[in-house]
């Protein structure tokens, strides 16, 4: 994720194998939390991979990038499979769809919901 979408390691803490039991990347001011799945505990026993519901996912990330061409490659190159090359929207952003190789989709492009306004000028 660092080396793909840009993110910087803040906190990484092992869980068994080579599996992360917590993880705090940063990308600019913002912050995501994450860790591997697991059905230890009644929290671990809530999720599920996408390959244990057929591929589906329940909620998917939006990550705002500076250029989702460069960070599109950047994930077909890491082993992503892209759902939806990158194309422009009717609001003047650009993004693209991806499949990580733990089968998580995420929403990559340009749009800046601090800047939303912008959208409609």
């Amino acid at each position: 994720m660092c080396e793909v979408f840009g993110f910087e390691c803040q906190l990484a803490i092992p869980g068994t194998g080579d599996a992360v039991a917590h993880a705090q990347l940063t990308l600019g001011e913002g912050m995501i939390m994450l860790g591997s799945v697991n059905d230890e505990g009644e929290y671990g026993r809530l999720l599920a991979q996408p390959d244990e519901i057929g591929g589906r996912e329940t909620q998917t990330v939006y990550l705002q990038v500076d250029d989702a061409d460069r960070v599109c490659e950047r994930a077909r190159n890491a082993g992503a499979t892209i759902l939806q090359e990158p194309a422009d929207t009717e609001f003047g952003t650009r993004g693209f769809l991806c499949r990580d190789p733990e089968g998580h989709v995420w929403n990559v492009g340009t749009y800046n919901p601090w800047d939303a306004e912008a959208l409609f000028k």
